[in-house]
């Protein structure tokens, strides 16, 4: 039997070839897939979202420690389908339509897989009825949008507006995040929620589910 708390502290640590080998060691030994995820892998993505809002982490490790996990989470994928395993809940994130950026949004997305939520990930530059598209076929609770530009920010609006008039607003929370958002913005355009950073972001997405 493997010892899996050296997969907590590879993740902790940054080092995705450890946290990898660790991985591979538990699935040959039939260690339930999930149990992996929600023992291990969720307490470690935690437990560095704390360092980083301590400012113990900065961004570089932040990266380094989603690299890690997931390197484990890729490998337990199919295993997780099998088993009709159970997440916290379905996102789907993108960078809205105009902004190119996306180091912040890979971030959020890392963190909530972290957290054990299964994230669909659309990329950048996403246009509204992409996102419109995606509720329609996923049936997912949450719906992450990231802009970096504050002239990009009005996308996020047209985007709401899209989930609006496509008659999926009312069945998914929207939170938004990025440098230039503000709650006061996030509020102007009928989002549910803003995540200051990746770690706020994730409490948040917990909270907004479980009042949902």
């Amino acid at each position: 039997m493997p010892d899996l708390s050296r997969l907590y502290e590879a993740i902790l640590n940054g080092d995705h070839k450890t946290s990898a080998a660790i991985t591979r060691e538990a699935i040959d030994a039939h260690v339930d897939a999930m149990e992996i995820v929600s023992r291990y892998m969720v307490p470690a993505m935690d437990e560095v979202g704390k360092r980083f809002e301590c400012e113990d982490y900065f961004v570089p490790e932040l990266l380094l420690s989603a690299r890690a996990m997931k390197a484990a989470l890729e490998l337990l994928r199919p295993l997780l389908a099998a088993e009709g395993a159970r997440f916290a809940g379905r996102v789907v994130i993108g960078t809205v339509k105009g902004d190119l950026h996306d180091i912040g949004k890979n971030i959020v997305a890392a963190m909530l897989e972290g957290g054990g939520f299964e994230v669909i990930d659309l990329g950048a530059d996403v246009a509204p009825q992409k996102f419109v598209d995606s509720v329609k076929e996923r049936n997912p609770q949450l719906v992450c949008l990231s802009a970096l530009l504050t002239v990009t920010m009005l996308s996020m609006k047209t985007t709401i507006e899209a989930l609006r008039d496509a008659g999926v607003r009312d069945s998914v929370k929207v939170l938004v995040g990025g440098a230039p958002v503000t709650p006061e913005f996030a509020r102007e355009i009928g989002a549910d929620g803003f995540g200051e950073n990746a770690t706020v972001a994730v409490t948040l997405a917990r909270k907004l589910l479980q009042a949902a």
